[in-house]
C-alpha cells in the first residue's frame, strides 16, 4: 500500500474529514508514490480556524518583527539541510529535473533570508498637519489569514514566494497545493514548525483544485488569497474576493515574445530561446513561447535551435545528463499535443519535434515542438500551451515586432536580443510585460519584483513591494493638545 499523506492543520498532521485520500503518480514511470489527504471544506474550516486562533494568539501577536525575521533565516537553513530531500520529493511529483531542482533549492533559502532582512524594516510615516497641535502617522499591520493556492510546476519556489513575505508581515497562513505536488509543501509546512513557528501559523491542506481549492477561496474567515495558476481560475477568484472586499495576488498566465534582431549575437540567442521555452518542458508561465526573428538572421536562428532541439537529451529527471523530462501529467501532455495538431490545422509546418520520443520510459514524455508558418493570430500564439512548443516567425522592422509583441491578451514577460543599447531601452520601455530580459531569458531573484501586465495578473511577488501586498495601511491620528475643541463642527487637520 501506497505511503499516506494527511493535512498539517495546527501544528499537527490530521486526517480529511471525508477519509478519502487520492493518489499521486510519478510522471516518468507511472509509478504511484504516494496517496494524499483529499481535503473539503471541513479539512479547510479547521486550517483557516486554527490559522485565525495562531494570528489572535500571543505567541504570534508579541512576536516582534526581527524575531519574525529570525524564524524565517531559521526555515531557511531548515531548507538548506534538507535540500537533496526537497529536491527529489519535486523531481519525482511533477518531472522537472533533479539537477535543476538542485540548483532551486540551494537559491531557495536566499527566499527566505531575504524577507528575514525585511521583516523589520517595514515602516510607515509621519504626515505634515496643518496645526502643530496635530500628529499624524501610519503604520503597516498584518493582514490575517492569508489563502495560499500554489501550481504545480514549481511548488516549493512558488509557494515560498508566497509565505516569506506574509510570515515576515505577521500574518498566518492556509496553503493548498496542486493535487500533483503535495509532498513538498507538506515537509515545508513540517520544517516551519520544526523551525520554531507556533501552531496554526503555516497550515497545508491537500487536495483537488474543485474541492479544497474552491473551499478555501470562498471561506469568509480569509483576508486575501495570493494564487498562481491560470488566467481563467484567476478570474474567477478575483471576482470572489472583490465581492467580498478583500485582496488577491494573482500570478497567471503568459504568452511572452522572445524577440531576436538583427545585430544580435545569434549563437547566444539560439540558447536563450532554447531555455525559454524547452527548459522544465516549457511548464512554465513564463516561457517565450512566440519567437520573432529578424528576417535576415532567421534561418539562422531557426537552424540553430533545430540543432539544439534535436540534440536535447529526453529520459529519466533523476540522471544528470538528462535535460528534458516529462510532461507532469497526462492531462497535460494530451492538451499540448491538442495545441500541435490545432497549429497544424490553422496552417502551421511542424518543424521539427512534436511525437513521442524513443526511450524505454512508459510516461509522459514529448519531444520540444518547433512550429514554422505561423502567425500571431493563431490560437498557437494566443493561447497559453504550458508546453516545449515554440513558434518561430519572422519580421522586418523594430516596429513591427513591438505590435506583434504587444498584440496579446497577456503581458508576464518578454526578452529581447541585440547589441543595440538605444534600441533595447525603447524596447524594454515599450513592451506591454512586467519582466523584460535583455540578452537573456528566465534570471530571476527574490529581490526583483514580478508583476503581470493585462490578463497575467494582479499584485506584486518578490522584492520590497511585496511586502506591502500582505499588510494594511493604518492612519493615526493623536490630538496633543489639553484644551476644549473651539468649534466642534469644523473639521481639524
Amino acid at each position: 500500500m501506497a505511503e499516506r499523506l494527511t493535512h498539517f492543520i495546527g501544528g499537527q498532521h490530521r486526517e480529511p474529514a471525508s477519509g478519502e485520500y487520492f493518489e499521486s503518480t510519478n510522471p516518468a514511470t507511472l509509478e504511484v508514490l504516494y496517496e494524499a489527504a483529499r481535503g473539503d471544506a471541513q479539512d479547510v474550516a479547521a486550517a483557516v480556524d486554527a490559522a485565525r486562533t495562531a494570528f489572535e494568539s500571543t505567541s504570534w501577536r508579541r512576536t516582534t518583527p526581527t524575531q519574525r525575521g529570525h524564524l524565517l533565516r531559521r526555515l531557511g537553513d531548515l531548507i538548506g539541510e534538507h535540500a537533496e530531500e526537497l529536491a527529489r520529493y519535486e523531481s519525482l511529483d511533477n518531472g522537472k529535473l533533479l539537477r535543476e531542482m538542485r540548483g532551486q533549492l540551494r537559491s531557495l533559502p536566499e527566499y527566505l533570508y531575504y524577507y528575514a532582512g525585511l521583516a523589520d524594516k517595514v515602516q510607515g510615516s509621519q504626515i505634515p498637519t496643518t496645526s502643530p497641535a496635530m500628529i499624524n502617522f501610519t503604520q503597516r499591520e498584518p493582514l490575517g489569514v492569508v489563502g495560499a493556492i500554489t501550481p504545480w510546476n514549481s511548488p516549493l519556489t512558488l509557494t515560498v514566494s508566497k509565505l516569506s513575505p506574509a510570515l515576515a508581515a505577521g500574518n498566518t497562513l492556509v496553503i493548498k497545493p496542486s493535487e500533483y505536488t503535495s509532498r513538498t509543501i507538506l515537509r515545508l509546512a513540517e520544517l516551519a514548525h520544526e523551525a520554531g513557528y507556533p501552531d496554526g501559523v503555516v497550515n497545508v491542506v491537500t487536495g483537488l483544485g474543485a474541492e479544497a481549492g474552491a473551499a478555501l477561496v470562498d471561506h469568509p474567515g480569509l483576508a486575501k488569497i495570493s494564487f498562481t495558476g491560470s488566467t481563467g481560475t484567476g478570474a474567477a477568484i478575483a471576482a470572489k474576493t472583490a465581492s467580498r472586499f478583500i485582496g488577491s495576488t494573482l500570478e497567471l498566465g503568459g504568452k511572452s515574445p522572445n524577440i531576436v534582431f538583427e545585430d544580435a549575437n545569434v549563437a547566444n540567442a539560439a540558447m536563450g530561446v532554447v531555455a525559454g521555452v524547452f527548459a522544465a518542458a516549457g511548464q512554465t508561465c513564463i516561457a517565450g513561447a512566440r519567437v520573432f526573428a529578424h528576417r535576415s538572421v532567421y534561418d539562422e536562428l531557426l537552424e540553430r535551435v533545430t540543432a539544439r532541439a534535436a540534440s536535447i537529451k529526453i529520459g529519466d529527471p533523476l540522471q544528470d545528463e538528462t535535460e528534458l523530462g516529462p510532461l507532469a501529467f497526462k492531462d497535460q501532455l494530451e492538451k499540448v499535443r491538442s495545441y500541435i495538431d490545432i497549429g497544424t490545422k490553422e496552417g502551421a509546418h511542424l518543424h521539427y519535434g512534436g511525437q513521442r520520443p524513443d526511450i524505454d520510459l512508459p510516461g509522459y514524455f514529448l519531444q520540444p515542438a518547433l512550429l514554422t508558418e505561423t502567425t500571431n493570430d493563431m490560437r498557437i500564439n494566443k493561447e497559453e500551451i504550458f508546453g516545449p512548443v515554440a513558434a518561430i516567425m519572422p519580421f522586418d522592422t523594430e516596429e513591427e515586432v513591438l505590435h506583434l509583441a504587444n498584440d496579446t491578451q497577456y503581458g508576464l514577460a518578454a526578452g529581447v536580443w541585440t547589441q543595440n543599447l538605444s534600441r533595447a531601452m525603447r524596447m524594454s520601455q515599450n513592451l506591454d510585460a512586467g519582466t523584460v530580459w535583455i540578452n537573456t531569458y528566465r534570471a530571476m531573484s527574490p529581490m526583483s519584483p514580478r508583476q503581470g501586465f493585462k490578463s497575467s495578473g494582479v499584485g506584486i511577488e518578490h522584492g520590497l513591494e511585496s511586502m506591502h501586498e500582505y499588510t494594511r495601511l493604518k492612519s493615526i491620528w493623536i490630538n496633543t493638545d489639553e484644551g476644549p475643541v473651539a468649534d466642534p463642527f469644523i473639521m481639524r487637520g
